[in-house]
């Protein structure tokens, strides 16, 4: 039986830290909008920073549908999802509100530094820092998610977009389709990116 939680207590961020991946949801306010659901991967690129607060890093490789939902006015709704692949079956979401911290925003330094630095090896592609501010907490049992033996994170994003400089990072963003706005024509990123802080 699923329960409801006040807050992010010491087991469930325990249990949230420690799945190799997590899913995100997102949609535009239109009812025609497109509906976005990402996996997301990384290990230690989530962190709980409090009892409703959690953050992540936005890397770049893919479009930027969750951060045109966050930016676009009056909307902002996020959910967050894991599941346990092994061990007891559970799976937590966490509905929200998200906002996308860009690489000029000042408390980009504060939040980057809670990331382990061997998770996010510098900078190297992160485009923004999703901040989520927990509404609901909840879990449910997952007895239909099948059991799976996780084996390594794969290194391939982390080889790749870390041989880019910056400037060759925003390169390869401005080449690809759907960074500046969303399926539905919402602004996303800005382009070219601010330029990374000095670390």
């Amino acid at each position: 039986m699923g329960k409801t939680y006040e807050r992010i207590d010491a087991r469930l961020r325990a249990f949230i830290e420690d799945q190799p991946v997590f899913f995100t949801a997102t949609a535009p306010l239109a009812g025609d909008g497109h509906v976005n659901l990402s996996p997301k991967g990384r290990r230690g690129t989530l962190v709980v920073i409090d009892e409703l607060t959690l953050a992540y890093v936005d890397f770049g490789g893919s479009s930027a549908e969750t951060i045109a939902h966050l930016r676009e006015p009056g909307n902002g709704r996020i959910t967050l999802m894991w599941t346990a692949f092994s061990g007891p079956p559970t799976v937590v979401r966490v509905h929200g509100t998200g906002e996308a911290v860009l690489r000029d925003d000042p408390r980009w330094g504060e939040l980057f530094a809670r990331f382990p630095a061997e998770a996010v090896e510098g900078q190297g592609s992160a485009r923004a820092i999703v901040l989520v501010h927990a509404r609901r907490v909840s879990d449910a049992c997952g007895f239909a998610v099948p059991l799976m033996e996780y084996q390594e994170d794969r290194a391939l994003h982390a080889e790749y977009f870390n041989r880019k400089t910056d400037e060759e990072f925003n390169a390869y963003c401005e080449r690809k389709e759907h960074i500046a706005s969303s399926l539905d024509g919402l602004p996303a990123l800005p382009l070219p990116l601010p330029p990374l802080p000095a670390e």
